[in-house]
């Protein structure tokens, strides 16, 4: 395997002791992961990959998205606009200032 250029996790409110039960996943943030594969596919972004992450805890900012290695850290992206606005700015190698929630 090759390794990744970018990594992305999108936060499930996976806990160690039972189901989701945080903001993001009440805002259905796992609706995200089959649209992001489809659209690095159809973007050609091959060097990416996403993965479902348990609690990031930071709850009231949900859904949370985060870009690895750059570190970005994305808050309320409840939809599919708000995400091609982040894969845009990762094409362009910058951050998507507008969804930041981390410096």
């Amino acid at each position: 395997m090759e390794t990744p250029k970018h990594h992305i996790l999108v936060c499930g409110s996976f806990r160690a002791q039972g189901a989701p039960q945080g903001i993001c996943h009440k805002k259905e943030s796992s609706q995200l992961l089959p649209y992001l594969e489809n659209e690095l596919s159809d973007r050609g972004m091959t060097d990416v990959i996403v993965s479902a992450t348990a609690c990031l805890n930071v709850c009231e900012k949900g859904p949370i998205v985060v870009v690895h290695p750059e570190n970005h850290w994305y808050g309320e992206i409840d939809s599919e606009d708000k995400m091609d606005e982040i894969l845009d700015a990762l094409e362009e190698g910058e951050a998507c200032e507008e969804y930041l929630i981390s410096e």
